[in-house]
């Protein structure tokens, strides 16, 4: 069965010693053990062993109609309406048990190299393209179940509109030779959320006009030459009790630099393709079948916002003002939105020239439009409902001290002894005011790309002359 156990995940991983570097050194110790990673990838694997579940292997997992073996459900290329919902309820399970924290989840990654490789065809004909491969790679990562993570964005380092690199020394990833094995990649690409801790790694230049920025490929992640460079943890400790975002869905966000990485030509999709590389992420079936997925996850992670905020105002009693009812109905109305629009991209699901029965995007893009800019004043509603309740939060471990009773009973809530009330409000400081919590906003925010482009791009792709006909009768 090409189902990963979690056993299965963490032993891969710690297997490969890929360069990760944290601080000034590599490690050197089993990732599942290192402090930045040992949480979410514990957390991962929970999400495998899910897939093994008597009560869970037909929700996450299918059959394949050729061979009859069983693969992550989230690889379906879908092909029906009633494929885009089954894919639907198995992201949901999975989000549900991550409360829609984990934006890189594997069934994000399957996702991608499942439209991905549904698309393959607009690679046909074409110049150093190469769609076998990318389709041969997509069965390859099914059938072993495979974590992948992807890096797409060169360094920031001009956003000005005309500029153009003129180092000597290539900054963002660049194809600096090529030989009878494959290509060769210098410099440096962004963000690799989980970098490091997963089998795969997919990178596709961002659009542009330099020959030799444009490529895409996958490689494993401890190929020579590969080095992924770690943020600072924001994992504040290991207990779950103390940090139980933090410390179980820290995803950590890394840089990651090519040294003369060579990419063997069997890995390669395309490569000195400038047409390919400006159009085949926007042409293929990558933003139906990716934004279903998010649009999925933001539900399930809203779901989990409102239950904090309602256990935070029965917690202190505040129901009865105007202004809390205003705050929580405005999430109750975001969420019955999002949920809306989902039902109905699904419903309106058409095939597309490849086949694959996608979502509307449309109404993805609007969901997606409205999330993030709805989520920066998420954070805010807890952090002015939660109030001093916020900071008064000693660490668990107080309340084995000599003083338990006493914070049991001045920390008490309207329903809660002191220690539940405290959890709560760990929790929900977790979630709105800690670093962990911080990138969680800016995460979501810039999910895919700035919400104000995204509009821009979204306006533009509208017939508009139906509305301004309407005008012109009326004038005539």
């Amino acid at each position: 069965m090409s189902v990963r156990t979690g056993d299965m995940y963490l032993s891969s991983i710690n297997a490969m010693q890929t360069n990760v570097l944290y601080g000034k050194s590599l490690i050197d110790k089993p990732f599942s053990k290192h402090a930045a990673f040992r949480g979410v990838m514990r957390s991962q694997a929970e999400l495998y062993d899910l897939q093994h579940k008597k009560s869970h292997i037909d929700i996450l997992t299918c059959k394949d109609a050729d061979t009859g073996e069983r693969f992550g459900l989230s690889y379906l290329q879908p092909k029906t309406k009633e494929d885009n919902k089954r894919r639907g309820k198995m992201i949901k399970c999975w989000a549900d048990q991550t409360h829609g924290m984990l934006g890189r989840s594997p069934d994000y990654m399957n996702t991608v190299l499942a439209a991905f490789a549904a698309s393959a065809g607009l690679l046909e004909g074409k110049e150093k393209c190469f769609p076998d491969h990318l389709r041969h790679y997509y069965a390859y990562v099914k059938h072993h179940d495979l974590a992948m993570t992807h890096t797409f964005i060169d360094p920031q380092v001009n956003r000005g509109d005309f500029y153009c690199e003129q180092e000597d020394e290539p900054i963002g990833a660049t194809v600096i030779d090529r030989n009878e094995e494959g290509i060769i990649v210098q410099g440096a690409k962004l963000l690799a959320t989980q970098g490091g801790i997963t089998d795969e790694l997919v990178v596709m230049s961002a659009a542009g006009f330099k020959r030799d920025r444009a490529f895409a490929f996958a490689i494993p992640s401890n190929t020579d030459g590969l080095t992924f460079v770690a943020r600072e943890t924001f994992a504040a400790g290991k207990s779950r009790a103390e940090y139980p975002l933090s410390a179980r869905y820290e995803e950590t966000d890394t840089i990651v630099i090519f040294d003369k990485v060579l990419v063997p030509w069997e890995r390669v999709f395309y490569y000195d393709n400038v047409m390919a590389a400006n159009s085949f992420k926007q042409e293929s079936s990558f933003a139906a079948l990716s934004l279903h997925q998010v649009l999925i996850r933001r539900i399930a992670k809203l779901e989990f916002v409102i239950g904090i905020v309602q256990s935070l105002i029965e917690e202190i009693n505040i129901a009865e003002y105007q202004h809390v009812q205003e705050k929580a109905a405005n999430l109750l109305i975001l969420l019955e939105v999002l949920q809306a629009l989902l039902q109905q991209a699904e419903d309106n699901a058409a095939p597309d020239y490849w086949g694959t029965c996608c979502p509307d995007l449309k109404l993805l893009q609007v969901a997606s439009n409205l999330f993030a800019r709805q989520s920066p004043t998420i954070a805010p509603i807890i952090q002015q409902l939660g109030a001093s309740g916020l900071m008064s939060i000693p660490p668990l471990q107080a309340f084995s001290s000599e003083q338990k009773a006493d914070l049991n009973h001045y920390l008490q809530g309207s329903s809660r002894k002191g220690k539940d009330r405290v959890k709560l409000f760990r929790l929900a400081w977790d979630f709105a005011m800690s670093s962990f919590g911080t990138r969680e906003a800016l995460y979501e925010y810039f999910f895919f790309g700035d919400p104000v482009r995204l509009t821009s791009q979204f306006y533009g792709s509208f017939d508009l002359q139906p509305y301004t006909k309407k005008i012109d009768d009326l004038l005539k």
